[in-house]
């Protein structure tokens, strides 16, 4: 007899429909919280469903993540085989920077009431033993376009074709349901952006801007947004990830921008996409988009399935997580924002409002 299949482990909701609204929280956890973080984590799902009663027409979700240097200090046994750093890149002309980040919180809803409290009880469950890196309030913007006016997020897949995209298969069995997510900030130089004729802009992107069309093959500019990040390998297929990006901003303070935030079955999809913004294709043909908008975080986190979090792996023995904390350490020094120009606020976070009147360099 065949032995019956295992069922596979529920993932987060990370495949999911847009939201009206979306709150994205990067924390790192302070030396000794590593026992506050995992309670949480044990306790993620009953909170959401606390919270999300309340309202449950508004849809609230929540997708936690767990950084490079966080996962040793917090986890025994194995670790996701594509879990590492966010690589920083520096091309001709652009920087795409990496932050420090041990835990990420994805919240959507339909109301941002609800977003605004489940981050609320989080906060408080964790006082004291975190630091705020980022917190960026994101918001739907007429039909899901970016603060720039174009549609946000047409190609990114749903359903089965977005559980492929963004979910981790068979090939990392300890990891099946989880999925790789980095997210970036990026400020826009709106009185730049809006000095270019609407026919410019279109080029810039790869798409038009009211009907939403991309641009046939052969009239699309090699340094538009959509070339460079249009994954196709050897043998014509096409390599996606599942973006939930959201624009957020404040005009009082001349602050505009979207929160970038990618899923992905395998992180050097991203990479690559990120390699061929930054660096260009070939080398030196960057994405023209960043002429206008500039990253100022980036952070690489992995989505375990809510299985594992329902049931984590044991804590690393003491003498093993003092190793993994002196290694934690090293890496937020790499990790930490090197651009120059852009200090950090007087918490250490990159928070809205700590980096006003940034524009690209």
């Amino acid at each position: 007899m065949t032995a019956p299949q295992q069922p596979s482990p529920e993932p987060q909701p990370i495949v999911t429909p847009l939201r009206t609204a979306a709150i994205f929280l990067v924390l790192t956890i302070n030396p000794g919280g590593e026992a506050a973080a995992r309670d949480l984590l044990t306790d993620v799902a009953a909170l959401q469903r606390s919270v999300g009663f309340r309202l449950p027409e508004a849809d609230l979700s929540n997708v936690v993540g767990i950084g490079s240097s966080a996962w040793g200090r917090l986890f025994s046994g194995p670790r996701p085989a594509g879990l590492h750093p966010f690589r920083e890149l520096q091309g001709a002309k652009h920087h795409a920077v990496a932050t420090p980040g041990d835990l990420l919180f994805h919240l959507r809803a339909n109301q941002m009431d609800l977003c605004f409290e489940f981050a609320t009880q989080v906060m408080n469950r964790l006082a004291g033993t975190v630091t705020v890196q980022d917190e960026v309030h994101g918001f739907r913007y007429f039909d899901e376009r970016d603060l720039m006016g174009f549609v946000d997020g047409t190609e990114s897949p749903g359903g089965r074709a977005g559980e492929a995209a963004a979910l981790v298969g068979p090939e990392d069995p300890d990891f099946t349901g989880g999925s790789y997510v980095i997210v970036q900030k990026y400020l826009h130089d709106m009185d730049a952006w809006n000095t270019l004729t609407t026919e410019e802009q279109e080029r810039v992107i790869g798409r038009t801007k009211l009907p939403d069309i991309e641009i046939p093959d052969e009239l699309k500019a090699p340094n538009s947004h959509v070339a460079l990040n249009t994954i196709v390998e050897p043998d014509g297929a096409e390599r996606q990830i599942v973006r939930a990006n959201m624009p957020f901003g404040s005009p009082g303070s001349r602050e505009f921008g979207t929160y970038y935030i990618g899923y992905a079955a395998d992180v050097s999809v991203t990479e690559r996409m990120l390699d061929n913004m930054f660096i260009g294709d070939p080398p030196g043909n960057y994405d023209r988009i960043l002429d206008f908008s500039t990253a100022v975080t980036g952070t690489l986190f992995f989505a375990p399935s809510a299985d594992f979090l329902d049931d984590l792996p044991d804590p690393p023995p003491a003498s093993s997580a003092s190793a993994a904390a002196e290694v934690a350490d090293g890496e937020t020094e790499l990790a930490g924002p090197t651009r120059p120009g852009i200090p950090p606020s007087s918490s250490g976070s990159l928070g809205i409002g700590s980096l006003k009147g940034s524009t690209p360099q």
